[in-house]
């Protein structure tokens, strides 16, 4: 089959669609499943999770990278055998490193939650739970660094998808059949799988760990699933490289060559990764160890503060830091969101960029680079700016703990900032400087670590101190990224062209959606009043986008039937 490569737009449409797919999917299976096992339950869910993202990062996160960057540089050069070779040593390595990931997972998890939760071992069985799906991850991480390489979003968007719909249909189903067979038992019998409990409240809390655990049996299932739609795909339509291409091309490079070239670009990719969920997992240890502290010291100043937004007997029986934790953790969720719609601009645009810089063409360069940033900035400005001042709305939308929606209001300035860092690091990884993003992320981290720990002790601070050295982080990261991109291209960043009309279009929209959420608030209380302010929130910045100019007639030609949108929005002189 011939390879199709898409262009920069046409490649990230398909993973934006992709990624909507798999947040709405999400939405589904986290939203019904918090109703399901509250905050309490959240926080063993999150504790798994916060394991996990570190030794998957450590086994996974820099080999796609190097294969998508090798693979796409060699393509360029026409280096064709060497891009078949690639694939075949990256699949050996990735088996490895995810059995060794999982076994270590499976060893450390004890020891882990011992230190977080002071000896309380009710994550253990939602850790056990999520640990194959490390191994399986990886070897679905081979495939889509390929096709990424190749310029072929597909395969990763589909296998994305049928994850998220394992996701959603086992996990939901496993966690909802435990919780409802610990009540049955309890109704019968007094009992929760075995062990006697005085009330349905503690028959609901000893079942929680299960129900956890049960949920992420469809996460685990789904990687399984993600795996087999890549490798049926590369199965029966291959990587699209003929046999003519291959037989003009030149001798491929030694194995010791190609698997020294990955070493060198995977290791600081997986270190910064590395470094990224390390800091969550810091995030995870002083967040509860903190939390139990204030309890200890000052639980006064802290339950005056949630008192009232906790369950009665989590209070009772010593689970307000788990309670706290899982609400960060599904403020945590939605703030993901918007750094996942620029990881789509990212991935898309290191084949391209790597393409401008190899080829030694400065105007292709700035092209590229230019409207990755730019097109960013016009997903990440709103969204993050929504989730900010429309965090109580969405909270109660949601069915989120208003506690949720307090620490939202921070993740969602930090969301602008994470987001655009995203493509920004994958550009500096593109110009053939690895080692960049992680300096500066190391960085950024000793100073998220620093002020977590330090904000989280404060007892008028507490939980909300997470959100402060998330958004001081970021906002590092990308502001030292950009300086460090314009240097190694030798491109001036004219960041107020880039990101000037965007931020007013979102401040706008911002202003306009917290007047009628206030206003829907006073009319009509309740759960959905945040669905007007959403709703005038997209109509003003749309609105704004058109009547600034924003938009340039090559971001609409990469839309499907753009030349007819472009031509209609060009006679009203709406595009740039």
């Amino acid at each position: 089959m011939k390879r199709k490569q898409q262009g920069f737009l046409g490649g990230a449409l398909v993973l934006l669609l992709a990624v909507a797919i798999v947040k709405g999917i999400g939405a589904l299976f986290k939203i019904p499943l918090n109703a399901v096992i509250g905050d309490v339950g959240m926080g063993y869910f999150g504790t798994a999770y916060t394991l996990y993202n570190p030794v998957f990062s450590l086994a996974t996160a820099g080999f796609p990278v190097a294969i998508s960057r090798t693979a796409s540089e060699w393509l360029a050069r026409k280096r064709y055998r060497d891009v078949r070779r690639l694939h075949a040593l990256s699949v050996p390595i990735f088996l490895l490193l995810g059995a060794l990931a999982c076994a270590f997972m499976l060893l450390a998890a004890p020891p882990f939650l011992s230190f977080i939760n002071r000896g309380d071992q009710n994550a253990l069985a939602a850790v056990y739970t999520l640990a194959p799906a490390v191994f399986f991850g990886s070897l679905s991480a081979v495939y889509r660094g390929y096709y990424e390489g190749l310029g072929d979003m597909r395969p990763t968007a589909f296998s994305e998808v049928a994850e998220a719909v394992c996701k959603l249909v086992i996990g939901l189903s496993a966690s909802c059949f435990v919780m409802h067979r610990a009540m049955e038992e309890y109704g019968a019998a007094g009992t929760v799988f075995g062990s006697p409990v005085t009330s349905e409240e503690y028959a609901r809390s000893a079942a929680l760990p299960w129900a956890a655990a049960a949920a992420l049996l469809g996460v685990t299932v789904g990687s399984v699933i993600s795996f087999l739609v890549l490798w049926l795909t590369y199965r029966l339509r291959g990587d699209g490289i003929t046999r003519e291409q291959l037989a003009r091309a030149p001798a491929p490079a030694r194995r010791k060559t190609i698997v020294a070239a990955l070493v060198r670009t995977a290791v600081p990719v997986a270190l910064g990764a590395l470094a990224v969920n390390l800091s969550s997992l810091v995030d995870t240890a002083f967040l509860q160890n903190r939390m139990n502290a204030l309890m200890q010291t000052d639980a006064e100043t802290l339950l005056s503060q949630y008192g009232s937004f906790l369950r009665p007997e989590d209070i009772a029986q010593g689970r307000v830091p788990t309670a706290l934790f899982g609400c960060y953790t599904n403020a945590l969720t939605l703030f993901t969101i918007v750094p996942a719609m620029t990881q789509a601009f990212g991935i898309s645009a290191l084949p391209s960029v790597t393409a401008a810089w190899a080829g030694g063409s400065r105007v292709k360069l700035e092209h590229s680079v230019e409207n990755v940033l730019r097109i960013s900035a016009l997903v990440t400005m709103p969204a993050g700016l929504a989730l900010s001042v429309l965090a109580d709305p969405i909270a109660r939308l949601l069915g989120y703990n208003p506690i949720s929606g307090r620490i939202l209001v921070l993740l969602g300035l930090g969301a602008v900032f994470a987001a655009v860092n995203v493509p920004i690091n994958s550009m500096l990884q593109a110009v053939g400087r690895i080692d960049l993003p992680v300096k500066l992320l190391c960085t950024g981290l000793v100073i998220k670590v620093g002020l977590n720990y330090a904000l989280t002790g404060i007892p008028e601070i507490n939980v909300m101190g997470a959100g402060m050295g998330t958004l001081v982080c970021y906002f590092f990261l990308a502001f030292f990224g950009l300086a460090a991109l314009g240097r190694e291209t030798g491109l001036h960043m004219r960041l107020f062209r880039l990101f000037g009309k965007p931020l007013l279009c979102a401040c706008l929209a911002a202003a306009a959606g917290w007047q009628t959420a206030a206003l829907a608030h006073r009319l009509c209380p309740g759960r959905l009043e945040a669905l007007p302010a959403m709703a005038v929130f997209l109509l003003v910045y749309a609105a704004c986008v058109l009547f600034f100019r924003v938009l340039r007639r090559s971001d609409i030609n990469a839309l499907p039937g753009g030349e007819k949108i472009a031509k209609i929005l060009e006679k009203h002189r709406w595009i740039g």
